[in-house]
C-alpha cells in the first residue's frame, strides 16, 4: 500500500462544523469523511455522473468566497 499524502486545508468554520457533525453520524472521523465525500465525488466523475457545468475546471465556489452561496 502506498503511503498516505499528508497536506493542509483551510475550511471555512462553519463547513467544518458541519462535516464534523456528519462524520459522527456515520461513525468516521473527520478526515475519514472527508476522504470519503472525496472518492464518492471521484466515482461520480469517472462513471459521467457530474451534472453539466460541473465537469473539469468547474468551481462551485470561488476562491475566497462563501461555500454557502455554492450551487446546491
Amino acid at each position: 500500500m502506498e503511503p498516505r499524502k499528508t497536506f493542509l486545508l483551510r475550511i471555512n468554520a462553519e463547513l467544518w462544523r458541519e462535516l464534523e457533525a456528519w462524520a459522527q453520524d456515520e461513525l468516521r472521523s473527520v478526515n475519514g469523511q472527508v476522504e470519503y465525500v472525496l472518492r464518492q465525488a471521484l466515482q461520480r466523475r469517472r462513471a459521467g455522473g457530474a451534472e453539466e457545468g460541473e465537469g473539469a475546471g468547474s468551481s462551485r465556489a470561488r476562491p475566497g468566497g462563501s461555500w454557502e452561496n455554492a450551487k446546491p
